[in-house]
């Protein structure tokens, strides 16, 4: 019997999927830069996620999972770092085929003070370790990406902010049902307490930070990847 994190897993990742082979986005190609950026930054995440887990963090209620485990995680989180940057990295590559792309000034200072600001106010919730560590990444993803930024533009990128504003229309529908049902139950003692239905405030700063590791390390690997097979 299908678990419902597991159903939610395949919902996630089968039309982007069965879409991979489409002629003109022709995702298929993309495949190494994707598993280089999964094994990276899904890698660092999961590591992140055992660690969590291990603490009270976060957990998984039972009723909602097949009882699978790797390394003491549900096989549907697993294939969550799996089927989500899969997605969402299809869906960039759609826009970028379909959409214009376009350069927006975001000043070096307004990067770095933003970055700074994260960062020192995760120190200041350091107790509450989900609300810390979401914020330490959000503000380290800032800081790296203003520093190659020269190079992939990614933060001056109109596609980029569109996407991110885009990713969080499934991420709202996926994360309503994690926590709804509820298939993740937060420790109150790990978080603020804030909720937007029923999706805890430091969901928002995971989603960001995580999906936009993803992207910049897909990036990276892409363009050196293009570099050899020329």
């Amino acid at each position: 019997m299908i678990s419902e994190y597991l159903l939610i897993n395949i919902l996630t990742i089968i039309v982007p999927l069965l879409l991979s082979f489409e002629k003109k986005i022709r995702f298929y190609k993309n495949l190494f830069p994707l598993l280089v950026s999964v094994f990276i930054v899904g890698g660092t995440y999961i590591i992140w996620d055992v660690i969590a887990t291990y603490r009270g963090d976060w957990g998984f209620n039972t009723l909602f999972i097949t009882g699978v485990k790797i390394i003491n995680l549900p096989l549907e989180e697993i294939l969550f770092f799996i089927t989500v940057p899969y997605s969402g990295i299809f869906l960039y590559e759609t826009g970028k085929y379909y959409l214009s792309e376009k350069k927006i000034q975001i000043g070096k200072k307004t990067v770095y003070f933003s970055s700074a600001f994260l960062i020192i106010t995760g120190f200041l919730f350091i107790d509450q370790y989900y609300t810390f560590t979401v914020l330490i990444f959000s503000g380290l993803f800032l800081l790296i990406a203003q520093l190659l930024n020269s190079r992939l533009h990614i933060l001056n990128s109109f596609l980029y902010w569109l996407w991110i504003l885009f990713m969080y229309l499934p991420f709202l529908i996926v994360n309503y049902f994690l926590t709804s049902l509820p298939i993740v139950t937060y420790s109150p003692e790990a978080i603020w307490g804030i909720r937007i239905t029923t999706i805890p405030m430091e969901d928002f700063f995971y989603s960001f930070s995580m999906l936009s590791f993803y992207l910049l390390v897909y990036l990276i690997a892409k363009d050196k990847w293009l570099k050899k097979e020329k």
